[in-house]
């Protein structure tokens, strides 16, 4: 019965845990189709710029993975993540200064650029510290249930964010968007003192992030893949529906993340039980037909059918593979691997952005959709492939 207790205790610590990273990443979520409007619209500069300035936060969320990893390990995952919170109310609080200079375009992208980096470094410390928190609460054996509750509040954050962001935004203008995206993470600074923190692992001996990066890499392989159909519904779903003149552009996050979110409540268990590589088999084939239908689409009905699809197909891949990572590493490394694993989605959103970008300039929006497609079809092929290596081997 105590242990009963204990375990709901935990169970309870994590679900709210989760709500607070829910209310908190809606500062990121809400930039998502914002930013691409703002840069294209109101300060007339291309798709290009439009994506560097969606991508370049996920680049320094790349950058700093091994930072928030080693903090969660050596100083704990509470500190983690109220760094990271602060942090995300910086970079919306800077990004304001964007929507109060647009006489001058470049000033003002340049101050974006400077708030989505300081986004950036507060994603990877949030991330990282929330779901090493999690792990730390209920246990490595429940890992993937962790990561799939942690990917339903981010998604959807995603989802909700999506349609709340142009709703700001035609509201309030994006200088009042930001200053409410500002005003999350902070809410969410207060309310995660109703979770107690976890023990660090300090003075443990600490290969090179290179060498714990050798043992995972083609994990992160398959979610980077995976990531560049979200990274380019996050982007250009919104620009897609207004080049083509259909209506409704805001609920293309609002698709994907009802099926993400759907996946996650529902199957969230099934990475722990039939492991993660026959769950992201079956996931990426059902993300690459989500993004090869919006490719293809005729009508908006036909592209929002084909988003809900992608967020099916995307919502388990991180946890499946997320879950083999921290069952490769030692107790006191998982925050490092955990970090290095998740750069390499970030590594997927940071590109997508920029290069998707230019794609759409010279090929149109529906091009972004294909590339999405066949990306999730390699990473199909790669999952395949590290199967039957693994049944080989067994």
């Amino acid at each position: 019965m105590a242990f009963r207790l204990t375990a709901d205790r935990e169970q309870g610590r994590l679900y709210l845990l989760t709500a607070i990273l829910f209310v908190s990443y809606l500062c990121v979520a809400i930039a998502l189709p914002v930013v691409p409007v703002h840069v294209t619209g109101t300060l007339g500069l291309s798709n290009g710029w439009a994506g560097l300035g969606v991508g370049i936060a996920f680049l320094a969320t790349i950058l700093t993975r091994g930072y928030a990893g080693g903090l969660a390990d050596s100083r704990g995952a509470a500190v983690a993540v109220r760094r990271g919170l602060l942090f995300y109310a910086a970079g919306a609080a800077v990004s304001l200064g964007c929507g109060l200079v647009v006489r001058a375009p470049a000033a003002a992208f340049a101050t974006l650029l400077a708030g989505r980096l300081l986004i950036g470094l507060g994603e990877s410390l949030v991330a990282v510290g929330v779901i090493a928190w999690g792990i730390g609460l209920v246990g490595p054996q429940r890992s993937g249930r962790v990561l799939a509750l942690v990917g339903a509040a981010i998604y959807g954050a995603l989802g909700l964010g999506g349609p709340l962001g142009l709703l700001l935004l035609d509201r309030l203008g994006f200088a009042g968007t930001m200053a409410v995206s500002a005003v999350l993470p902070l809410l969410g600074l207060v309310a995660i003192r109703g979770v107690p923190a976890i023990a660090a692992h300090p003075g443990r001996e600490r290969p090179p992030l290179a060498a714990v990066l050798g043992r995972i890499w083609v994990h992160g392989l398959i979610v980077c893949l995976q990531g560049m159909g979200f990274a380019a519904i996050g982007s250009f779903f919104t620009l897609y529906f207004r080049d083509l003149g259909w209506d409704h552009a805001g609920l293309g996050l609002s698709a994907f993340g009802t099926g993400f979110v759907l996946v996650r409540l529902i199957f969230g268990h099934l990475p722990d039980r039939y492991g993660g590589l026959s769950v992201a088999v079956v996931s990426l084939a059902v993300e690459a037909a989500g993004q090869l239908l919006i490719w293809s689409a005729a009508d908006p009905a036909v592209a929002l059918v084909g988003a809900f699809m992608t967020g099916l197909g995307c919502s388990m891949i991180f946890p499946a593979m997320g879950r083999e990572v921290v069952h490769l590493v030692a107790p006191h490394l998982r925050g490092t691997a955990l970090g290095g694993f998740s750069a390499f989605q970030d590594l997927a959103y940071g590109l997508t952005g920029p290069l998707a970008g230019v794609l759409a300039d010279r090929a149109g929006y529906g091009s972004v959709f294909l590339v999405g497609g066949g990306s999730a079809l390699c990473g199909f092929v790669v999952a395949v492939m590290l199967r039957r290596g693994r049944a080989v081997a067994a």
